[in-house]
């Protein structure tokens, strides 16, 4: 492309962000402040078309950008301005709160009414140490796993092993983690075990790294994963508003929530701000819809995701700003917990 395309690429995407109409060759000559003829824009456009980057909705003379358009823009075009907000200190202290919970779920909410669409997070993970541990017998190769917190939390979870123990051997195994792991997450119980394996009896090893991973999934269950605010936006969004299977499935997306966790957990793994336009994430493979991402951080690590969630027709530069400023007001707020 050269740059009388990219400028006339970058002038229709802008447009059509802004009005949500299609862009029509008399309004891209006007606006691009290029002195083309409108023969040669017709001819750059239907280049662009050739490109996969703008395509002409119905039979209309007018084009509209592509997933493919809006990618390009985004990477090699877009211009970001610091965004206009009344009292930053004000929203900073909305996620000012005594409980962390409080802090994510009015996170969600700020990214949510700032954007006008969706805004989702996802809850850092509290850290799975456990004080205390009980296998019970529950039939052939059924085994109760008993998981006591620190805080008092209990978590059960029945796991299925290779081979039968008796009681005696299931609480032979209980006094050793008991002993020797108690105050240590799961995480670092399973790490000990890989190495410290040949000082144990492989069937009872086997039966503790079975219930360090059964009390690890127990753990994760019954945290609230993602918090989403924010949904009903997308009613009076035009671009969704006409379709309502489109719509519905959405609306599933934001029920299941685990096609989510798969996506934001993809996003914790990048530093800043990441953009998934349209279906290319192929986690929430919707066309019509964006998700502009950013991990969040407690004392230095990153512990979760938030982000916003719209269509593609948005203001990238805003989402971008709101997306970072938020990120670093969370970050700010848990780690002054």
């Amino acid at each position: 492309m050269d740059a009388r395309a990219k400028t006339l690429l970058k002038t229709l995407v802008e447009r059509y962000i802004v009005d949500g109409q299609p862009v029509g060759s008399r309004t891209l000559s006007k606006a691009s402040g290029l002195e083309l003829s409108p023969a040669t824009i017709r001819n750059v456009m239907a280049d662009l078309e050739d490109l996969g980057l703008i395509a002409s909705p119905h039979t209309s003379a007018g084009r509209i950008p592509t997933a493919r358009g809006y990618r390009l823009f985004v990477d090699t075009m877009l211009t970001t301005q610091p965004l206009p907000l009344d009292d930053p200190h004000g929203i900073g202290t909305r996620l000012q709160a005594d409980q962390p919970q409080r802090v994510i779920a009015n996170a969600a909410q700020l990214l949510s009414s700032l954007s006008s669409f969706v805004g989702v997070i996802t809850a850092p993970r509290k850290a799975s140490v456990f004080h205390h541990i009980e296998f019970m017998r529950l039939s052939k190769r059924r085994v109760l796993v008993i998981l006591v917190a620190p805080d008092g939390d209990v978590q059960n979870r029945v796991i299925f092993t290779a081979q039968d123990y008796t009681q005696a051997q299931l609480i032979e195994a209980s006094n050793f983690l008991n002993a020797h792991y108690a105050g240590l997450t799961l995480e670092q119980v399973g790490e000990r075990l890989k190495t410290e394996v040949d000082a144990l009896r492989s069937e009872i090893a086997t039966l503790m790294q079975a219930a360090v991973q059964a009390g690890s999934e127990a753990v994760a269950d019954s945290q609230e994963q993602v918090v989403i605010s924010g949904e009903r936006n997308l009613l009076t969004v035009q671009d969704f508003s006409s379709d309502m299977g489109a719509l519905r499935k959405l609306f599933d997306l934001f029920e299941q929530k685990t096609q989510l966790m798969r996506l934001l957990e993809v996003s914790s793994r990048a530093e800043g701000v990441r953009i998934y336009i349209g279906g290319e994430s192929l986690v929430v493979p919707f066309e019509e819809l964006s998700v502009v991402s950013s991990p969040y951080e407690v004392d230095g690590k990153v512990v979760g995701t938030l982000g916003v969630i719209g269509p593609t027709r948005m203001a990238y530069d805003r989402m971008i700003q709101i997306v970072d400023i938020t990120s670093r007001l969370v970050s700010n707020a848990l780690s002054h917990q």
